[in-house]
């Protein structure tokens, strides 16, 4: 089966391009072959291709730009999801897209279930849901992958950032009241590719929206306290900073963060037998990657 991949320069993108499995014959495009705000230009080469399967990894994902940069954010997160969605129906294939925990308030107690109600904080979040709500109208066939905080060997990231940062400083302050759970962008394609795997094999697939996030929920001031412990390990940072913790209205952005963004990935579990991405084994593998320098540049 042919499956065109959009956003394939992202870290998910790249990932599923790295990972894609024999069984398909893969195509990716990245926004300077492919404008997804483009309608024509999608309908086009939708249509030249005659893939049997999308995946959308396109995406406007400077969080705090977003919020200075609506139009485009809009363009992209919704129009291009509805253009890729029209295009599809023409063909009468599906499309895998991926999503984001900003579709929540991040004002709940218990991780997020993929029928909650959604309440997005910010234009990021706001733009992203729209771009949810564009393909379910749009596509009869169709999943929804909502993630968070993603991080993986290739792309920038709040790894690769904390990395950057551990070298170049000994104390640091990091947020300490937002839950998540950090989610390898190795561990989404690998999903993703399930999900075409079980479609190209006719295996029950029901279409609508999937939660992923990676085990156990940490907050972003664990995240990195892991982080430098296991780099010092690798041998990527000759010591550890010290990290100190901080409250979000100390660290003050333009877009507003959930203070919970923890998913419930029991449904996608369930549906693909797998157990959910260990996140600190994920980040094992990934600073394994960088140790050995087998990551191509950026």
């Amino acid at each position: 089966m042919r499956v065109l991949i959009t956003g394939a320069r992202g870290q998910v993108g790249r990932e599923l391009l790295r990972l894609a499995p024999d069984a398909f014959e893969v195509i990716g495009l990245d926004s300077a072959s492919l404008d997804i705000t483009h309608a024509k230009a999608v309908e086009a080469k939708v249509a030249e291709l005659q893939p049997g399967l999308i995946i959308n990894a396109a995406a406007y994902t400077a969080v705090d730009k977003a919020e200075s940069d609506a139009e485009r954010a809009w363009a992209v997160n919704r129009d291009g999801v509805a253009n890729l969605a029209c295009a599809a129906e023409k063909l009468g294939i599906p499309v895998l897209h991926i999503s984001t925990d900003y579709v929540f308030a991040g004002d709940a107690d218990s991780p997020y279930r993929e029928t909650d109600t959604t309440g997005p904080t910010g234009v990021y979040g706001a733009s992203k849901l729209a771009g949810e709500q564009a393909l379910a109208e749009g596509c009869s066939r169709y999943i929804v992958l909502r993630t968070s905080w993603v991080f993986g060997a290739l792309g920038n990231n709040f790894v690769k950032t904390m990395l950057r940062v551990g070298k170049e400083r000994d104390t640091l302050s990091v947020v300490a009241d937002q839950q998540g759970g950090p989610t390898s962008a190795a561990a989404i394609a690998k999903v993703l590719w399930l999900l075409a795997q079980r479609h190209l094999e006719h295996q029950p697939l029901p279409w609508g929206v999937y939660h992923l996030s990676g085990a156990p929920d940490c907050s972003w001031f664990e995240f990195a306290q892991e982080i430098f412990a296991q780099a010092e390990a690798f041998g990527l940072l000759t010591r550890q900073p010290q990290v100190l913790a901080i409250k979000t209205e100390q660290y003050p952005t333009p877009a507003k963060r959930p203070a919970w963004s923890v998913l419930d990935s029991s449904k996608l579990s369930s549906l693909l037998g797998m157990e959910i991405p260990q996140w600190k084994d994920d980040l094992k593998k990934m600073l394994a990657e960088l140790k050995q320098g087998n990551v191509e540049p950026e």
